[in-house]
């Protein structure tokens, strides 16, 4: 047994209907497409959406909502989160490759550190963004924040 005598289970592959080769076939005339209209043209496909012509719902629904081009998307970690990191992987210092390293973020994200939790340590941070509670808390403890 080789490649060259590979072949399908016999019975396995059919042939597919040859339709609109003459009325000898049985499937000759208009080839299973009915009489007219779009669908027995060629190069036929029903646009997305399309509903017999019926006004569609996308069009029926109305707009809403409002989507802020300026708005900026942060990742957002606790403090407890960088407590523990800290505690983990015995660093002093958690700047944006330590996030990336241990899985919090990916390389594209912008970090803003929340307040939540508390520190019981004096680590230096590096984000983008801090809110004033996380700033307070970090540097309760003697530690420093760096905005990126």
């Amino acid at each position: 047994m080789d490649l060259s005598n590979l072949r399908p289970a016999k019975g396995s592959v059919k042939r597919g209907k040859r339709l609109g080769r003459g009325q000898g076939s049985g499937k000759g005339g208009t080839s299973t497409r009915g009489h007219k209209g779009a669908k027995a043209r060629s190069g036929y496909s029903k646009k997305v959406g399309f509903e017999g012509g019926q006004m569609p719902l996308q069009r029926r629904v109305p707009k809403s909502g409002f989507k802020n081009v300026n708005r900026i998307e942060y990742k957002s970690i606790n403090i407890s989160t960088l407590q523990t990191i800290a505690e983990k992987h015995n660093v002093e210092k958690i700047d944006l490759e330590v996030l990336i390293k241990t899985g919090f973020i990916n390389k594209n994200a912008l970090v803003k550190i929340l307040g939540n939790g508390t520190l019981e340590r004096k680590i230096e941070v590096h984000a983008h963004a801090f809110s004033k509670s996380a700033k307070e808390a970090i540097e309760a403890k003697q530690g420093t924040v760096v905005i990126v």
